[in-house]
């Protein structure tokens, strides 16, 4: 009870405060998801924590105030799932946890269901994943991923009052995105309604710093024809859009994509406070937020005439950057969640070295040319020994098999 008033105490301060400055009800509310979900009290938000599990119950509770439908396990708003922490990435074993998805739905009684996602977790105190070189602090993750979360909040409140009603809407605040996907991965795995039924995936992750250019950077445009026909339909005053095509990424749609469905990830660029501590809620443009999910809601709308959206596999934009790192790259997209010996590989992008030489989604990787791969860091070791044009061999597990393939870079 005691911890319950607090939280109460806490959100009346901040609602008060943020009345006070701005009358929109739209940006108050965008205010008060960000500033609670990103305070102190909250202490990162790492995977599996108490305070995870307190941003869970606020996002439970806001999900039912727009009037949205538990669609977790057993009734609920929530869904769990495993997840192991690590006090550092090169760490042989870590903490097993419990976390846990947020899922609320929206149902039109439709055909098709639109799913609508942001990770809410965050790094904790810093001690894996952060890039400050200080002692251990709260990293807050106002714009990764408070801001998100925000937008996926503002956008069950538009499409439970005035929403197109040919698709039903899934909300889904993930957990384990910081660990590598785990919350997106495992829904992918375990649908809390029929996959098929699901029809495109959107993505909000980082959309709380629209600087003075307005750009709207929007990944996954190639996934499907629909978007940019679509997209060409849409503006929205202070909002500059620049696409790219690619589907992969190193956020949440990337799951949704990897099992065959049409993506967007919407982002509003990277700062110098990511994966700090400095990565505060006084720094959000909450205009920008509210921009943003407008038009997302304006997508949204324009697509209920197109019906079953078309699928296409893109080109991994993402291997230019690991070539900018390595001389040569594989072409392949890792099992972040594998905790087994080796590289477990989740997606063969075509016409890379790995797909040329008959590696699949599934096989898991254990050498490369004399070098044994235990985890992702050999593999990366791996990679730095090769230049463009070499050929060596890769021994993957398929299944039971042992089998050896001959890769060119």
């Amino acid at each position: 009870m005691k911890q319950f008033l607090s939280i109460c105490g806490i959100f009346l301060l901040i609602s008060g405060g943020v009345a006070a400055q701005n009358g929109s009800a739209a940006l108050q509310d965008l205010r008060v998801d960000v500033i609670y979900l990103s305070s102190d009290f909250m202490q990162g938000r790492e995977t599996g924590t108490e305070s995870e599990r307190l941003a869970a119950q606020y996002i439970a509770s806001r999900f039912e105030e727009a009037g949205l439908s538990p669609k977790g396990d057993n009734g609920s708003y929530f869904q769990e799932f495993a997840a192991v922490v690590k006090s550092n990435p090169h760490a042989e074993s870590g903490e097993n946890r419990t976390a846990r998805n947020v899922i609320g739905f929206i149902n039109n009684k439709a055909a098709q269901t639109v799913v609508i996602g942001a990770h809410y977790d965050h790094l904790g105190h810093g001690i894996s994943g952060s890039l400050y070189t200080g002692e251990p602090a709260i990293h807050n993750g106002a714009d990764d991923n408070a801001s998100g979360v925000a937008g996926l909040l503002r956008l069950a409140t538009m499409l439970k009052e005035k929403g197109p009603k040919k698709s039903n809407y899934l909300f889904i605040a993930f957990s384990g995105e910081e660990l590598g996907l785990y919350g997106s991965k495992y829904f992918v795995d375990h649908p809390t309604l029929e996959w098929q039924k699901i029809n495109y995936m959107l993505n909000m992750d980082m959309i709380g710093r629209l600087d003075s250019a307005g750009v709207l950077l929007v990944h996954g445009v190639g996934t499907s024809p629909s978007w940019p026909e679509v997209m060409a339909t849409i503006k929205v005053d202070g909002l500059t859009i620049k696409t790219s095509e690619g589907g992969m990424g190193p956020s949440d749609h990337a799951s949704f994509y990897l099992n065959e469905r049409p993506v967007l990830h919407f982002f509003t660029g990277q700062h110098s406070d990511y994966h700090k501590p400095s990565d505060d809620s006084e720094l959000i443009n909450y205009e920008g937020i509210e921009s943003v999910t407008r038009y997302i809601f304006d997508l949204i709308v324009g697509l209920d005439k197109k019906g079953r959206l078309e699928f296409t596999k893109t080109v991994d934009e993402n291997e230019g950057r690991q070539a900018a790192r390595f001389k040569v790259s594989l072409g392949v997209m890792p099992d972040y969640v594998f905790q087994g010996e080796g590289l477990r590989i989740d997606g063969v992008t075509d016409g890379r070295p790995a797909q040329v030489a008959g590696l699949q989604r599934g096989d898991i990787l254990i050498q490369i040319g004399d070098m044994p791969v235990k985890d992702i860091y050999d593999y990366m070791e791996g990679l730095g020994l090769y230049e463009k044009g070499q050929t060596t061999k890769v021994i993957i597990l398929r299944g039971t098999e042992r089998l050896e393939k001959e890769v060119t870079f």
